[in-house]
C-alpha cells in the first residue's frame, strides 16, 4: 500500500455516541450550537469546492484519535422541517494540534490517509472479499433487504467494503471507533468479518430457541384443544347416555398439578392420569386409577406438625396423665430430650436419615401402654393414631395389596399416615406380639423395614409403588409378652418394661383417673358419690388381684352402676359415701382373699408338702402353689409323677430337685430312705395353664423337704430360684414382677437369690418397705427360712399330701 499523507486544517464537528465513516452519507441537524457552529466556520473559510469539515467521534467526553473528512453537500431543510445538513465521509484523518480559523468552531490540523492498496489484490484478501459479501448477504437476506444486497455485491475496494460495515446495526460505539482508528483496510475487513460472523452465530442460536419456545407453544395449544375436544365428546356420551354432568369424576390431572406433591410421586401420578384419559368409561382399569388417584392426593406429602419439645411439660403431661411409672417415664424423658438436642444443633437429619429409637412397651394388660402412647403424642405435639396388630397374619396389612387384585387397599402404615393428616404422627402399633403367619406371609417380617430407621426412609407399599419417608414417624409398640416377638423385630427396637403397679399406685390411678370417668359414664356427679381410699384398697386387694388396672376399673364402673339402679328404684339416697365396709353389700363378697387373711386351718400351706413359688405370665407376676406328695409303697409305682401342664425346663428342675434331695438327705437330716421305693408325684395347681421355665427348683425342693421333714413351709414366705444339683441356687428373671405379686397377695417375706440382689433397685421403695427380701445362695438357707420349727419329732410320712 502507498501511503502519501497531506496536511488539513479543518473544523471539528463532535458526533456524540454516533460515528460516520468513509463513504457514509448523514443528515445533521444545524439546531445543535456547535454542529452549525463548525458547518458555519467551512463556509466562512472559503476556498474552492465544497466546505470540508472534521468529523469527530466523542465518548464519554472524550475525542476520538482519528476522524473523517465531510463535505457539506448541501443545507436545507431535513423531513421534520429543521434545519439541516447532509455531510459526506470522505476519507480519515489523524488528528494533530490545534489551530485557528473563522467562525466559533474548533479547528485543527490533521493528516489524510491514504488507504489505496497494490492492483490486483493478493488471492488472500481476495478471499477475504468474497467472504464478507457471502456473510453480508446471508444477514441481509434474513432481514429482507434485497436492494442492498445489489449495492453490496457492486463494492471492489476493500476499504470501502470494510468500512460499509459502520451501516450495521449490531456494531456498538466502541466497535465502530475501532474500524475508524484502524487504518490497515485488510485489518479493518478482518475485524468486519469477525463480528458479522458473531452476530450471525448470536442470530442461529436466538432464532433455535424461539422455534423450540413456539413449538412448545404450539403443542400445548394442540393438546389444549383436543382435550376440550375430548371434554365435549365425554359430555356428548354423558348425555346419551342419560348420566348427569356432576357425575363424571373432577379433572384429576388439575388436581395432580396443583397439589404439593414430591417430583417422583407428581411424575408417576401424571403416567396415571395419562392412562385414565386414554382408558374408556366402561374399562375396569380407570376406576383401578381413580382410586390409587385419590389415596395419592389425600396423603400429607408434605403436611408436617412442629414439635413441641418442652421437656419440662412433657414430664409433667406424663405424671398428670400417668401415676407411678418412673422408669418408663425417665425413659421416653430422656427419647424426648435426645430429640430435642439434636434437632437445635441441626441434626435432626444427617444423611437423609433422622435418628431416633423405637421403642417397645412391654408389660401385662391394663398397666397403661396404650394410653402412653397418647401421651407421648400430647407431650410432643403431634398426631397419635393406633394400628391394631392383634390376630394380623397377612402380610398386605402391613405393606398394601398389589394394584392388579380387586378392592386393593394401602397397608395400615400408609392408611395410619392418612388419617394422621401428617407425615410425623406418632404411630403405636399395638398388640405387636400378637402378630401371626400363615400361607399368606408373615407381618411381622413386613414390619422390619417399617422399624428400622436405616431403611424406613425409603418404605415402600405395594399398592402406591412410589416412596414414602416414614424416617420422621415416632413409631412406639406394645406387648404383654417380650419371648413372642420375633426376634429380628425386637432387635430393632428398645425395650421398656412396664411391670404393674403397686396398691398404692392403684389407689392414686383409680382415685383421679378410674372414678371420675366411671362417675361420668354412670351419670353421676363427683359430689353425689364419694369412694374412701379404704374402699379403693380393698377392691384392689381382695376384689382384683392384677398387674394393671382395667379389672379394677370394671369393678369401680360395676360398684357406680349398683348405686345408680338402686337411686332410681328408692332403696339408696344420693349423696352417698362408700366405705370399706359397704362393699359387700354391693357388689358381694370378695374372691381374692389373701393367704394370711384367712383361717390358719384353711390355708394351702396348712400342710406339709406345699410351697409358695413366685412366677411371671403374661398377665404380670403371680403367686404359685406347688404340692408333693408320696405314694403309698404297697400301691404307688416309684418314680417321679409331674401335672400341671408343665414344660420340659420345669421337668428338668423337678428331677434335680429330687437328685439333691436324695444325694444330700442324710445331711439334711431327711428319711430320703423311702424316696427309693415310693413313688413321688409334684403337682401345680391351675392345671390348664401352661408353666414352664426354671425359677420354681427351690419351691419344689422345699415342698419336697416340707413332706419328709413333716414341716410346714411358713404361710407368710414365697421363694423364686433355680436349683442346681449342689443345692445352689441360680439367678432368675423378672425379680420386680414377682415381688409386685408377692405384695398384691398380702405375703411378707420373700427369698430370692443372691446373684439377683441387685434387680431390687427396680422394685418401689414402698413394696420393699412391707416385704423382708433374703437374698440366699444354698438351698439349705432356703430351707432354713421357709420351714417351721418342728415343734416334736418328726412324724410318720402320710401317703398323700
Amino acid at each position: 500500500m502507498a501511503s502519501t499523507s497531506v496536511t488539513l486544517t479543518l473544523p471539528v464537528l463532535p458526533l456524540d455516541d454516533e460515528v460516520v465513516l468513509p463513504g457514509m452519507v448523514v443528515p445533521l441537524d444545524l439546531s445543535d450550537a456547535e454542529v452549525r457552529g463548525a458547518v458555519e466556520a467551512a463556509q466562512a473559510a472559503g476556498g474552492s469546492g465544497k466546505p470540508r469539515v472534521l468529523l469527530v467521534p466523542r465518548v464519554d467526553g472524550r475525542y476520538a484519535g482519528t476522524g473523517v473528512l465531510g463535505t457539506v453537500e448541501q443545507v436545507g431543510r431535513l423531513a421534520d422541517g429543521d434545519p439541516g445538513a447532509l455531510i459526506r465521509g470522505v476519507g480519515r484523518v489523524r488528528i494533530g494540534a490545534g489551530t485557528t480559523g473563522p467562525g466559533a468552531a474548533l479547528w485543527v490540523e490533521g493528516e489524510s490517509v491514504d488507504e489505496r492498496l497494490a492492483d490486483p489484490l493478493p488471492g488472500a484478501v481476495t478471499e477475504l472479499v468474497k467472504e464478507y459479501k457471502a456473510l453480508a448477504t446471508s444477514w441481509l437476506k434474513k432481514r429482507g433487504a434485497w436492494q442492498v444486497v445489489d449495492r453490496i455485491q457492486q463494492i471492489d475496494g476493500v476499504s470501502a467494503l470494510a468500512d460499509n460495515s459502520g451501516y450495521s446495526p449490531f456494531l456498538t460505539v466502541a466497535q465502530k471507533v475501532e474500524l475508524l482508528e484502524t487504518a490497515d483496510p485488510v485489518a479493518r475487513l478482518r475485524l468486519a468479518i469477525a463480528w458479522l460472523r458473531d452476530h450471525l452465530a448470536e442470530q442461529d442460536v436466538a432464532e433455535s430457541i424461539a422455534k423450540d419456545v413456539q413449538d412448545g407453544v404450539d403443542r400445548q395449544q394442540r393438546e389444549f384443544l383436543l382435550r376440550r375436544q375430548l371434554e365435549a365428546v365425554r359430555k356428548e356420551l354423558r348425555e346419551l347416555n342419560g348420566e348427569k354432568e356432576g357425575e363424571e369424576s373432577d379433572d384429576y390431572r388439575a388436581r395432580v398439578e396443583a397439589a404439593d406433591l414430591p417430583e417422583k410421586v407428581r411424575e408417576a401420578a401424571l403416567k396415571e392420569v395419562d392412562k385414565l384419559e386414554r382408558a374408556s368409561d366402561q374399562s375396569p382399569e380407570g376406576s383401578w386409577i381413580r382410586t390409587w388417584l385419590d389415596t395419592v392426593l389425600e396423603l400429607p406429602w408434605n403436611e408436617r406438625t412442629e414439635d413441641a419439645y418442652d421437656i419440662r411439660g412433657a414430664r409433667a403431661v406424663l405424671d398428670a396423665e400417668h401415676a407411678g411409672l418412673a422408669d418408663v417415664k425417665d425413659r421416653i424423658t430422656e427419647y424426648l430430650a435426645v430429640r430435642k438436642r439434636r434437632s437445635d444443633r441441626g441434626m435432626g437429619v444427617v444423611g437423609g436419615r433422622r435418628g431416633g429409637a423405637v421403642l417397645a412397651l412391654v408389660g401385662p394388660p391394663g398397666v397403661g401402654k396404650t394410653s402412653l402412647g397418647e401421651s407421648v403424642a400430647h407431650a410432643m405435639g403431634r398426631k397419635f393414631v393406633r394400628v391394631a396388630l392383634g390376630g394380623v397374619r397377612d402380610e398386605a396389612e402391613i405393606r398394601g395389596h398389589r394394584r392388579t387384585y380387586v378392592g386393593a387397599l394401602p397397608g395400615r402404615i400408609v392408611r395410619a399416615i392418612k388419617e394422621a393428616g401428617s407425615m410425623n404422627p406418632v404411630v403405636l402399633l399395638d398388640e405387636i406380639d400378637k402378630v401371626g403367619s400363615d400361607f399368606r406371609g408373615d407381618p411381622a417380617a413386613a414390619l422390619l423395614e417399617v422399624l428400622d430407621p436405616a431403611q424406613n426412609h425409603t418404605f415402600r407399599d405395594h399398592y402406591l409403588e412410589v416412596e414414602l419417608d416414614l424416617s420422621d414417624v415416632v413409631f412406639l409398640a406394645t406387648a404383654n409378652v417380650l419371648e413372642a416377638i420375633p426376634e429380628a423385630l425386637a432387635d430393632r427396637m428398645e425395650l421398656v418394661r412396664l411391670d404393674g403397679y403397686t396398691e398404692d399406685e392403684k389407689i392414686v390411678i383409680a382415685r383421679d383417673h378410674l372414678v371420675p370417668r366411671q362417675l361420668e359414664r354412670a351419670g353421676l356427679a363427683a359430689e353425689e358419690v364419694v369412694l374412701e381410699d379404704s374402699a379403693l384398697r380393698r377392691l384392689a386387694g381382695e376384689y382384683t388381684r392384677e398387674a394393671g388396672v382395667r379389672t379394677l376399673e370394671r369393678s369401680i364402673a360395676r360398684l357406680l352402676r349398683k348405686v345408680a339402679a338402686r337411686h332410681e328404684l328408692g332403696e339408696r339416697e344420693l349423696p352417698l359415701r362408700i366405705g370399706a365396709d359397704d362393699l359387700r353389700g354391693l357388689i358381694g363378697r370378695p374372691h381374692h382373699v389373701p393367704e394370711s387373711a384367712q383361717d390358719p386351718a384353711e390355708r394351702r400351706t396348712a400342710v406339709p408338702g406345699v410351697a409358695t413359688g413366685l412366677a411371671v405370665t403374661g398377665a404380670g407376676g403371680d403367686v404359685l402353689f406347688v404340692e408333693a406328695s408320696l405314694a403309698d409303697p404297697e400301691t404307688g409305682a416309684a418314680g417321679l409323677t409331674l401335672t400341671g401342664q408343665l414344660g420340659d425346663v420345669m421337668k428338668e428342675s423337678a428331677q434335680i430337685a429330687l437328685s439333691f434331695l436324695r444325694s444330700h438327705g442324710a445331711e439334711l437330716e431327711l428319711p430320703v430312705a423311702d424316696l427309693k421305693d415310693r413313688g413321688v408325684h409334684i403337682h401345680f395347681p391351675a392345671g390348664a395353664v401352661p408353666k414352664d421355665g426354671p425359677s420354681a427348683g427351690i419351691t419344689m425342693t422345699t415342698a419336697l423337704a416340707s413332706l419328709l421333714s413333716g414341716r410346714q413351709v411358713r404361710t407368710d414366705v414365697a421363694m423364686t430360684g433355680e436349683v442346681s444339683l449342689t443345692g445352689r441356687v441360680l439367678p432368675i428373671g423378672g425379680v420386680k414382677q414377682k415381688l409386685l405379686a408377692a405384695h398384691r397377695a398380702g405375703l411378707t417375706t420373700v427369698i430370692i437369690p443372691k446373684r439377683n440382689e441387685a434387680d431390687l433397685d427396680d422394685v418401689p421403695a414402698e413394696v420393699l418397705e412391707r416385704l423382708k427380701v433374703h437374698p440366699v445362695t444354698d438351698v439349705r438357707q432356703v430351707l432354713e427360712l421357709a420351714l417351721s420349727p418342728a415343734e416334736a419329732p418328726a412324724p410318720a410320712v402320710p401317703a398323700a399330701a
